[in-house]
């Protein structure tokens, strides 16, 4: 191990030096893909100089050891010899786990589609509070939220509604979110107190930019119409509402919470980019024979991977059997022990496949 990581050190060195480098300094584009990946190998590099100056520090005292007769000395070199093989296992798992690869996707912004699923208006209001969870867990962490497209639902709540997540790392922490979530608890509209099941469909998307997707104008059907609120009223008089559909692949997109159709259309191809990428990914994973439908980390939407248990205070994901209270997740407080659980099993998923 000690080879492969004083080539890393080395390599960091030399992001250094390019980091004052003129002709990197003087490209922005450059400069900014090198500090980044500087800082993404900070603290791998860190671990990796803690772990050659133990390997140092212990041949260099077995030396002493061997050169010095004083029972003294000998006693605080062997001291100092078994706190630093002491420390190599705890170092040696953790830079093992830096070295697992990640996913290129990590570092992107996401498109999060919300669903309601069975349970009609009660599945609406569902929708509405993951949406809420959501939101109040991207402010706490001081990730910014944009509503691209919605249909409100009468009773509260959404029919669907997709919104843009930005910030440091977003999809590393908001993929292990996409999957059916279901809730139990008396709805606010039954009058009988009677318990009901409902789910709404949580779609994690990472965003993709032109460079990733290219799509063909030719390939796209693009109508507008006005814009209409809850119950089909017409709020808009103007056709500033767009759907876009991509027919290569049956794809539809469609958005018209934006002031302007100009507005609509740039949100319409966000989302048609996001999903086309998606395609893509499932179809690579597919062909290397990833596990697409695995319990730990991109859950697919056919899968119920949460439960919300009002009467019981209790929510359940169900991949890795992690339990909270019911308050505590849909509001957003404890929902970051629950994603720090799945990442901690994917992360000892990988490791034990690397082994």
């Amino acid at each position: 191990m000690r080879d492969k990581l004083e080539k890393i050190v080395d390599a960091y060195a030399e992001l250094e030096q390019k980091l004052a480098d003129p002709a990197v300094v003087s490209d922005p584009k450059e400069y900014a893909r090198v500090a980044k990946e500087h800082s993404n190998q900070a603290d791998l590099v860190a671990h990796a100089n803690k772990y050659i100056t133990a390997l140092d520090d212990i041949e260099a005292a077995k030396e002493l050891l061997n050169a010095t007769s004083d029972p003294e000395e000998k006693e605080m070199l062997q001291e100092d010899i078994a706190a630093n093989e002491e420390m190599l296992p705890q170092l040696e798992d953790e830079i093992k786990v830096m070295l697992i690869p990640g996913d290129p996707n990590d570092e992107k912004d996401t498109i999060v589609e919300i669903r309601a699923g069975v349970g009609g208006d009660e599945a609406a209001i569902f929708a509405g509070d993951l949406f809420k969870m959501y939101e109040r867990f991207a402010e706490a962490r001081g990730w910014k939220t944009e509503i691209l497209s919605s249909s409100p639902s009468e009773a509260g709540g959404f029919k669907t509604i997709e919104f843009k997540v930005t910030g440091d790392k977003v999809y590393s922490v908001m993929k292990y979110e996409s999957g059916v979530h279901r809730v139990q608890r008396v709805p606010k509209t039954e009058s009988q107190g009677r318990i009901q099941t409902s789910t709404a469909t949580v779609a994690v998307l990472p965003e993709a930019d032109e460079i990733d997707i290219q799509i063909n104008q030719e390939d796209l059907r693009i109508d507008t119409y006005c814009a209409s609120g809850p119950g089909g009223q017409c709020v808009n008089t103007t056709y500033s509402a767009v759907r876009i559909t991509h027919l290569p692949t049956n794809t539809v997109v469609q958005s018209q919470d934006q002031r302007s159709q100009i507005q609509n259309r740039e949100v319409c191809m966000q989302m048609l980019r996001a999903r086309l990428y998606e395609m893509e990914l499932e179809r690579q994973q597919a062909e290397q024979g990833a596990e697409r439908l695995s319990q730990i980390g991109h859950g697919a939407r056919s899968e119920k991977i949460r439960t919300y248990n009002q009467p019981q205070d209790r929510v359940t994901d169900h991949r890795v059997g992690f339990n909270g209270t019911y308050n505590g997740v849909l509001l957003g407080d404890t929902l970051p022990s629950v994603i720090e659980a799945l990442a901690a099993a994917e992360r000892a998923e990988k490791l034990a496949q690397a082994v």
